[in-house]
């Protein structure tokens, strides 16, 4: 049982009605809808979360700037979130040092995330999007990666290019716990924490599952694996909600959390859960 606060590394935040998220509308109809701070707060049911960290909800392009100075707003209001990661095109090579000038403007930008979607991992090897990622650790900034389980060879091969920048990736690359495919993920989880660049979110990895369709003992192994590779202070909590909701609760993915880390000690469970989060983000609490 965790007996001090908590920081959740990855949720999102987000108005559909004041900016343009064409891609929502494939989402079930219940995440349609605005999800503001204060859901947040009645989704974790009690847990004592300290903070949060806001990540970007891919807005339509355009308008990533937008979207990060809405979210310095929210930050004001409330300091539940006090941190936020916002995207940036760093395919446009060495010219995203605009959009990071406008970014880095804004004092809760602790990071820049870029998705690679399916069909797309080759883009992370292409000189100009390398050249964007290594812009952004010059601006001082970890870059984080979303990325699947079949195209974590292509963010492995991105962090192996850009040694001076630090990577954080979402979701272990959401392996496909329901299929059993361990392999090559397993090995590749390996090989990215091997990397000394490198942090992980223990976060995500649900949206694979159905509603009611997942078993805690299908998915412990896998977060297991990933914090034995990369010990946990280079690990953080995450609850990637409202995208969980589809499948669970907060507290149910609490949960299969602390399975995983059953075995730890109190300073582990702490960089893990806190500690990790707090000192990466530079989060006050």
């Amino acid at each position: 049982m965790i007996d001090f606060p908590i920081v959740d590394s990855h949720i999102h935040v987000y108005d559909p009605r004041a900016l343009p998220y064409g891609w929502v509308r494939n989402l079930p109809e219940r995440l349609q809808a605005p999800h503001a701070v204060a859901d947040f707060r009645a989704a974790i049911d009690a847990v004592d979360v300290a903070r949060a960290v806001a990540i970007e909800f891919l807005v339509d392009p355009g308008h990533h700037v937008a979207e990060a100075t809405s979210a310095e707003r929210l930050i004001a209001a409330d300091p539940l979130v006090s941190a936020f990661v916002a995207h940036a095109p760093v395919e446009k090579g060495a010219g995203v040092a605009e959009d990071l000038d406008a970014l880095v403007a804004l004092p809760s930008v602790r990071g820049i995330r870029r998705i690679l979607e399916d069909g797309k991992f080759e883009m992370a090897l292409e000189p100009a999007f390398v050249e964007g990622v290594r812009t952004v650790g010059r601006y001082g900034l970890p870059f984080e990666i979303g990325v699947r389980h079949s195209g974590l060879s292509f963010g492995l091969e991105l962090a192996r290019r850009c040694p001076e920048v630090t990577f954080v990736l979402n979701h272990l690359a959401t392996p496909d716990i329901p299929h059993g495919l361990r392999e090559p993920w397993r090995t590749e989880i390996g090989e990215f924490a091997r990397l000394p660049n490198t942090l992980a979110k223990i976060s995500g990895v649900m949206a694979v599952f159905g509603s009611g369709a997942w078993r805690k003992d299908a998915v412990v192994p896998h977060l297991v694996h990933a914090i034995e590779a990369f010990g946990f202070d280079r690990v953080m909590f995450g609850s990637d909600w409202p995208m969980l909701t589809t499948t669970l609760t907060f507290r149910e993915w609490l949960d299969i959390v602390e399975t995983a880390a059953s075995g730890a000690d109190v300073r582990e469970k702490r960089s893990l859960f806190c500690e990790t989060a707090r000192r990466h983000y530079r989060l006050k609490i």
